[in-house]
């Protein structure tokens, strides 16, 4: 099929086929100028043959005019010779040789216009309507070429003019030879007289023959217009249209063509590069989440490390206190051999208590700084965010660093988010941390939780350093920290904004300007909206 073909090919056909539509239409019109001029040359032609008939007979009239002077001399000879005139001796005889060389010079100018008509004649008329045959016209002048050669004949006679029966013949010649002079014209006016007719059919089979001709154009011309949109418009149009829905992201989209030509191979090539593209973009994306998952990672170590320093201060007062009293159980039992028959006393009752509730304390201790530390497939579920926050304010309540600098907490209905719970302790301790170290003595962390319009709304604000628009400017950026080297990474809000984001949810930092406190707001959909758009998104 032609739509398999290569687009020269098709451009080939498609030029092939307006050349033949100008063709047809050049065609056409030659044919009708050429048909017109062809009209018009055959009619000046003939129509310029009707002045020269016209004076070859005033000519021949001419000649019988004089013929008729000779006719009136000779009847005054006779009058005189009957004595009704009075005799002129000599101008009669002079007049009769005065007509005789007006009628050779006459008889000349007729032969003349004679030539010049048969030359008209002569010039070949290329046409085929019936006024352009002028065989009659020829058989006419033949007839009156030989009544001329009797007529020259009888003029070569010396004396003709003297005799009146030489007169007489030579009248009846000039009276045939008018006969037939008059009959040139009257050819043509009767194909005249009958050309309208035959000039109709002419012009309406031409007018037919253009109308076809035109329509035949047209046809050809609208089935190049269709060939080419098929062949070229068509698969073009395909082309951007997929090129720009591949450039606005839509990567699982192929571009499909049902030709064979070199659009169908740049369209497979753009399937395939769009193929590739996807491949690497789906290969980066998969190794971003993995590095974001190592540095997430290295980061809740690092606070694990930061929570482990300053927990074990607080380990160690209960273990303390532990010791002590296993010590003094010791004392009393090394003081007393033998503790009577009513069992222990009450003071080692105590100290066994005061044991088991240290080593209870210590026990909780732990679980916090390993529940915070504990890594786990990444699944989102409901979570609770009054009872997550209130978790990492408790754990944070055993730093002695932080001892002094309270935490209020402000929260109302249960707020329920489908979240990866580690994830989301990383963001409140990461803010909660910050807030903490911008305060001085007698500081104070407001941390509020609210729900609405779809979203839980969690604010951690302070009235410590606060923040200049630069470095509000920077605050989420990678390794950016205003700690002293050696305290802090720079990632933990970078990985918060991270973390938050990925949650569907945002982030955002406000400080009216330094020394005027800070505030972080963090929105996450609730646990219904959440799941829709993550369905969406996957």
């Amino acid at each position: 099929m032609a739509v398999h073909r290569p687009i020269r090919t098709k451009l080939l056909i498609g030029l092939g086929l307006l050349l033949l539509v100008v063709a047809i239409l050049c065609s056409s019109g030659l044919y009708a100028t050429y048909a017109y001029r062809g009209l018009v040359k055959t009619l000046s032609a003939r129509v310029s043959e009707l002045p020269v008939a016209a004076e070859l007979s005033a000519q021949v009239g001419d000649l019988r005019i004089t013929l008729s002077e000779l006719h009136g001399v000779h009847a005054a000879q006779r009058l005189q010779a009957h004595g009704f005139i009075a005799p002129q001796q000599e101008q009669l005889p002079t007049r009769i040789w005065t007509v005789r060389d007006q009628f050779r010079g006459q008889l000349d100018e007729v032969e003349a216009t004679l030539g010049r008509y048969r030359r008209q004649l002569e010039h070949k008329l290329q046409s085929d309507i019936e006024i352009a045959d002028n065989q009659a016209e020829w058989d006419t002048v033949h007839r009156i070429e030989a009544a001329m050669g009797r007529v020259r004949g009888a003029s070569l006679d010396h004396n003709w003019m003297l005799e009146n029966d030489k007169i007489a013949r030579l009248d009846g010649e000039l009276a045939s030879l008018q006969t037939l002079v008059a009959e040139l014209p009257s050819y043509l006016h009767a194909r005249l007289a009958g050309f309208a007719d035959e000039v109709r059919g002419e012009y309406r089979t031409l007018i037919i023959g253009t109308w076809v001709t035109g329509l035949s154009a047209a046809l050809l011309f609208a089935l190049f217009v269709q060939l080419f949109f098929r062949w070229i418009f068509a698969p073009l149009k395909t082309l951007v249209g997929g090129s720009r829905r591949v450039a606005a992201g839509d990567f699982d989209y192929r571009i499909r063509l049902q030709t064979a030509d070199e659009m169908a191979e740049l369209a497979a090539a753009l399937n395939d590069m769009t193929a590739r593209f996807q491949a690497i973009r789906d290969d980066l994306d998969r190794q971003v989440q993995e590095r974001t998952r190592q540095v997430v990672r290295s980061e809740q170590l690092a606070s694990v490390g930061f929570l482990a320093a300053g927990v074990a201060h607080e380990i160690n007062n209960p273990l303390a206190s532990i010791a002590m009293c296993a010590e003094s159980i010791e004392g009393r039992l090394c003081e007393s051999p033998a503790l009577g028959s009513d069992g222990p006393s009450q003071i080692v009752l105590d100290y066994l208590r005061m044991i088991q509730n240290e080593a209870f304390r210590c026990k909780e201790i732990t679980e916090k700084l390993l529940d915070f530390a504990r890594v786990g497939p990444v699944r989102r579920q409901d979570t609770e965010l009054g009872d997550l926050v209130q978790g990492v304010i408790d754990m944070i309540g055993h730093l002695g660093k932080y001892h002094g600098k309270p935490i209020h907490f402000v929260h109302g209905a249960p707020v329920v988010v489908a979240a990866n719970p580690q994830e989301i302790k990383q963001v409140v301790l990461n803010l909660l941390t910050n807030a903490l170290d911008s305060l001085d003595d007698g500081g104070l962390v407001r941390v509020e939780l609210t729900a609405h319009d779809g979203a839980a709304e969690l604010v951690v604000a302070d009235n410590g350093c606060g923040m200049t628009p630069g470095v509000l400017q920077h605050v989420f950026e990678p390794f950016f920290t205003r700690r002293r080297v050696g305290h802090g990474t720079g990632l933990g809000l970078s990985i918060s904004y991270r973390i938050v984001a990925d949650h569907g949810g945002e982030i955002e930092g406000h400080s009216p300007g330094a020394g005027q406190g800070s505030t972080f707001r963090v929105r996450l959909p609730l646990a219904g909206a959440a799941q829709t758009a993550w369905t969406r998104a996957a």
